[in-house]
């Protein structure tokens, strides 16, 4: 056995590198969604079209990013499996904060005129090709390093990493928002984009010695002349569909983070600054809820606690919204705490590893994208586009946006019911698992043997 490496689980390491990477991710996510709902609509778009044509046209730039993570699942994820999970999160994690730092320093539309928003659009195309590989590498990643019966506790991370990079975009952006009009529309928006460059130099020294799993290394070993991603759309196309059902729940995510704000501050004239406070306090409680609620994922199940999620932050919302026209701040953080804070933390701690065991090693970071993207894109772009329009065009009606918000949910939980339980299960028996014989002797056939000398 002389020459050979051994190479061994690193978990704590692969769970602080794929947090950091998803904290870059929501950082930007919760950026351009603040500021989408606060300037970028009155810096972006011509001035003499209506207040809420101006928000929704802000909130279609923000749609876009969704819209092409299909596309971008379709190329990053096969790199993922075939290059290496490591690859695509170095590669994703300069993509994402090259683009965010750029979007500061996009001339408006008083400047350049109708070449301000086009230019927007392009940079959001390239981020959103850019995200669409990240968390499903950095989940693969803390998944197969991760110990057998912590898995779902391990890849809770990942997600927490939105929670925490949710918190610091929206605490930036709130002495900002605070800012008097004309500093706050002349620099003060861009300071939080420029700010992205920060986690990016962060991420990198926590990701650059982290080292592929064994699981990877080893299903590697074997040279295999069939793509990843045709093996995952031959074999596992159901659970590709049902992933992207299941991710639709993130609609209610974005709701939350993109569409309330403008709900709130134009359609009611709440004041932004007390409403940023509302994503602050959830986003700080779901930081520490969701290791406990990928914790309880172990014990319980991963699906009965993405089940409780999905259903809990789906109902929830319908009284944050009736809240907001109440102007009650009291009951506008209580349900927007518990909404998102612990319902929609639940959903999110789960999902990582209920999604990711759906598939085999092999095809793990192509499925786990592509399905993930479809599901993100379409609720991403329709959620807060759908929901603006819903509210009217004053954005006081609560009632459209409050069944948009259970319609996502109803379908994120009747696809989750369709899905296996793998939680009592190793890596090595879901690999077995969730292939067919078909599939194995497929595999099998396409194994490239080495030519003897």
């Amino acid at each position: 056995m002389s020459g050979t490496t051994e190479h061994k689980k690193t978990p704590r390491k692969a769970a602080i590198a794929s947090w950091a990477g998803t904290t870059l991710e929501y950082y930007d996510f919760a950026v351009y969604g603040t500021a989408s709902a606060l300037v970028l609509n009155q810096l972006f778009f011509p001035p003499e079209l209506p207040e809420g044509i101006r928000v929704l046209l802000s909130m279609v730039t923000f749609a876009v990013g969704y819209l092409v993570r299909p596309l971008g699942a379709f190329i990053l994820g096969p790199l993922g499996d075939k290059f290496g999970r490591k690859f695509v999160m170095m590669l994703t994690l300069f993509g994402i904060g090259f683009c965010t730092f750029v979007i500061g320093c996009l001339p408006t539309y008083e400047q350049i005129g109708v070449l301000a928003p086009i230019l927007l659009v392009v940079i959001r195309v390239i981020q959103g090709l850019s995200v669409s590989g990240e968390q499903a590498s950095a989940i693969a990643m803390s998944l197969e390093h991760a110990p057998e019966r912590r898995r779902g506790f391990t890849t809770s991370f990942t997600t927490s990493g939105s929670a925490s990079g949710g918190l610091l975009a929206t605490a930036v952006f709130i002495p900002f928002a605070a800012m008097p009009q004309e500093a706050l529309l002349s620099w003060g928006w861009r300071v939080p984009f420029w700010l992205s460059a920060v986690v990016v130099v962060a991420a990198y020294i926590i990701r650059r010695t982290l080292e592929e799993p064994p699981a990877f290394i080893e299903t590697q070993a074997i040279k295999v002349d069939l793509a990843p991603i045709k093996q995952a759309l031959r074999f596992h196309w159901r659970a590709i569909i049902r992933v992207a059902a299941c991710a639709m729940i993130a609609g209610v995510s974005y709701l939350f983070a993109t569409f309330v704000v403008s709900f709130a501050t134009t359609g009611y004239g709440l004041n932004g600054a007390i409403m940023l406070w509302v994503p602050v306090l959830s986003s700080f409680l779901s930081m520490f809820f969701t290791p406990f609620a990928g914790y309880v994922a172990d014990l319980i199940g991963r699906r009965t606690v993405f089940l409780i999620g999905a259903f809990g932050s789906g109902v929830a919302a319908v009284p944050y919204f009736w809240a907001i026209t109440q102007g009650d701040w009291v009951l506008i953080f209580t349900f927007g705490i518990i909404s998102h804070g612990i319902f929609y933390a639940s959903a999110n701690a789960a999902w990582p590893s209920f999604f990711a065991e759906m598939f085999p090693n092999r095809v793990r970071v192509s499925g786990l994208a592509v399905g993930t993207q479809i599901g993100f894109a379409i609720s991403g772009a329709i959620g807060p586009v759908a929901a603006t329009a819903l509210a009217g065009p004053d954005l006081t009606n609560w009632i459209g946006p409050s069944i948009l918000a259970i319609a996502l949910m109803a379908i994120s939980v009747i696809a989750a019911l369709t899905a296996k339980e793998t939680h009592t299960y190793t890596v090595d028996e879901i690999d077995d698992l969730q292939q067919s014989q078909l599939e194995k002797d497929t595999v099998t056939a396409a194994i490239v043997v080495p030519a003897q000398r």
